[in-house]
């Protein structure tokens, strides 16, 4: 235990030299491209498209409704309430685009929803408040700190924190029958407010159940080729594992490319806060799965699942190509010049195909989200080739990071 609280404090002296920021800031690192070739003239019509977008889609939404997808065919927005996982993802990119254009209305709008969002930092049925609270009130609270949102925020690490299972030695997913404990790979993306946490209030318990949290879902979720399982089932009072299997994926021995990405970025984030190898390790080896495998298409936007039998005529998801050119931009930060550039420009192509026509919405069109092609739940046939939250917000955040590597 010593041990363990001088690594936490060596680390959060470390921290505090070189914060990374609220997923966009400036990471010390020795990479800098060479070669670009989006221009900062495009980025820049990007996010003033973008932005007269999300005004258009804020002047379509009920009261106390976050958006969820948009259904072209039938001209339908889908929206939920602030419970929804996605809930954080709206005003998250409205912040974002507030950031890069200066526009008092992205703000006032985020202002405007996240009074509806707040009550779920109280929300212990979930294991999504990293998305949901930091993606909105930790943007928020880095563009324009107050003691509330320093205060939504410990309270949603605080909840999120009462899903730990020292047993299991993980954060539960989703609730189910008492017997079974599913964790899911995307609960890595949960992770960052707890470490934020930790450096706000001092009190480590939050960075030791991130740290647990990431080394057993290390142990257990991979294959030897590094791709992940999407599922685990433990036994919540002996913490073994009972089952490994899939939800959202083709099948429970698919690559199921969502969670790839979700792994990814989540494992570069887990070194950025500890400095610990091991997982930039992980972090390299999952970015070099996705790269080197046979069915990534040339542009870089992969097909739902890696293994869906239909390929190549399988639908792409771009969510899961815009998640990933975030965790690569940050990647390279890290990783050795040889693979720094490799991963640099798998970004590039990521990014240069999703600002296509084929990909990015024509304005006034998608019912004001920025992304055509995502899928959400192939399996259960929802939100299926449609646009979704999460792929504008990790669209944008992925320019944003391209910026700063150019700066």
């Amino acid at each position: 235990m010593r041990t363990f609280s001088l690594h936490l404090k060596i680390t959060l002296l470390f921290f505090g030299l070189i914060q990374f920021g609220c997923r966009s800031g400036k990471q010390l690192g020795q990479f800098a491209p060479e070669v670009t070739t989006i221009s900062p003239e495009a980025i820049s019509r990007v996010y003033q498209e973008a932005a007269a977008q999300y005004k258009a889609l804020a002047s379509k939404l009920p009261q106390g409704q976050f958006p969820k997808t948009y259904y072209a065919k039938v001209d339908k927005l889908e929206t939920s309430g602030s419970d929804w996982w996605c809930s954080g993802f709206y005003p998250g990119t409205l912040l974002y685009l507030y950031q890069t254009t200066g526009d008092q209305q992205l703000y006032a709008e985020a202002s405007r929803i996240m009074e509806d969002l707040k009550k779920e930092q109280y929300n212990t049925s979930t294991h999504d408040l990293g998305f949901m609270m930091y993606c909105s009130f930790g943007n928020a609270n880095q563009i324009k700190p107050r003691p509330e949102y320093k205060d939504i925020l410990v309270n949603s690490a605080k909840s999120l924190s009462t899903r730990f299972n020292p047993k299991v030695g993980a954060i539960k997913s989703w609730d189910s029958d008492p017997k079974d404990f599913l964790v899911i790979i995307d609960n890595m993306m949960n992770l960052e407010i707890l470490f934020w946490a930790t450096r706000t209030t001092g009190d480590s318990s939050f960075y030791k159940t991130a740290v647990t949290h990431a080394n057993t879902t290390l142990q257990h979720h991979f294959r030897p080729d590094y791709s992940t399982y999407h599922v685990l089932n433990y036994d919540p009072a002996t913490g073994e594992v009972k089952e490994k299997k899939t939800a959202q994926g083709y099948a429970d021995e698919s690559a199921w490319a969502r969670g790839q990405a979700w792994g990814l970025y989540g494992y570069t984030v887990m070194y950025r806060e500890t400095k610990d190898q091991k997982y930039l390790t992980q972090a390299t080896r999952m970015a070099d799965f996705m790269l080197n495998h046979p069915n990534l298409p040339k542009d870089k936007i992969p097909y739902w699942d890696f293994n869906a039998p239909n390929i190549p005529n399988a639908l792409r998801d771009a969510s899961a190509g815009a998640i990933n050119a975030a965790a690569l931009l940050e990647l390279c930060r890290y990783a050795p010049a040889d693979a720094a550039k490799k991963y640099f420009n798998a970004a590039e192509t990521i990014l240069t195909t999703l600002s296509t026509d084929t990909y990015r919405a024509a304005p006034g069109t998608n019912g004001g989200f920025l992304l055509k092609h995502g899928v959400g739940h192939h399996p259960a046939g929802t939100e299926v080739d449609t646009p979704l939250t999460y792929g504008d917000y990790y669209y944008i955040e992925a320019l944003r990071r391209y910026q700063e590597l150019l700066k």
